[in-house]
């Protein structure tokens, strides 16, 4: 056992690089150091089918006493108009409904591959897919700021606060990094992040379970801890899940909210 052991971890090579944090290509032709199309891709495009022919379907032939399938889409729909954009934004974020809805669908079932079997790995785990999306609300509330406000109102609106004329060389440069760098920054940074971990975490029980298991017979019993911590952990982890997509949703609304104020 202990010779088989050290013959594995021979040709396991140490300490790993960065090129272990990029998985191979899941096609049969691909090349060894092909990586644009791989599992994550696959679940990126597999997600993004899924929403768009769930909601197709649903709302083909839409009743007045809805299907379940219709219900969820629309209890989906009514949750993020009702309890975000509105709550928001009021009035006018039922116009930005749709995109809110999209954003808080998508980012969800993006998270959910974390925990289904076979997967086991969440597209946003990847630092790439959170970065986009966050490029987008970022774009998308200075967009709205300057057709709302005007181009130099609106940048006037966001930098320069209602406050004394001699502190503004101070608070000018705040207010730039805190709403146009620390925005985009942080949206994409806690989505990652939060996925990051938990796909860690279980991976450290799942596989930290076995290698006691095959480790001795002094270690097999706690080898049935690690796994029932695995088990507590992916509970959780579909808590951050479901919290992660809703917290994305409600700050980007935020953010609209503040390029759409009359107020500093």
């Amino acid at each position: 056992m202990i010779g088989q052991s050290i013959v594995l971890a021979a040709d396991v090579p140490f300490p790993p690089s960065v090129e272990d944090f990029y998985l191979p290509s899941i096609l049969p032709w691909g090349e060894h150091n092909s990586y644009w199309f791989t599992k994550i891709t696959a679940l990126l495009w597999i997600s993004v089918a899924a929403i768009i022919i769930y909601f197709l379907v649903s709302y083909r032939k839409p009743q007045l006493v809805p299907t379940k399938k219709q219900w969820i889409a629309e209890s989906l729909y009514g949750f993020v108009r009702n309890n975000i954009a509105v709550d928001m934004l009021g009035k006018r974020g039922i116009n930005f409904a749709p995109y809110l809805t999209t954003l808080f669908v998508f980012i969800l079932l993006m998270n959910f591959w974390a925990i289904v079997p076979i997967a086991q790995i969440s597209p946003n785990s990847h630092i790439a897919f959170p970065a986009i999306l966050a490029v987008i609300s970022y774009v998308m509330f200075i967009y709205i700021g300057m057709k709302h406000h005007g181009g130099l109102k609106y940048f006037k609106h966001a930098l320069i606060p209602p406050a004394p004329w001699f502190i503004l060389p101070l608070l000018i440069p705040i207010e730039f990094f805190s709403t146009f760098l620390v925005r985009p920054f942080s949206l994409a940074v806690r989505l990652f992040a939060n996925m990051f971990a938990g796909h860690m975490l279980l991976l450290v029980f799942t596989l930290g379970g076995f290698a006691m298991l095959n480790a001795n017979a002094w270690f097999a019993p706690f080898s049935l801890v690690s796994w029932v911590m695995t088990i507590a952990l992916t509970f959780l982890e579909f808590l951050v899940i479901c919290l992660q997509a809703y917290v994305f949703t409600v700050l980007t609304a935020s953010y609209l909210q503040g390029a759409l104020a009359d107020e500093h």
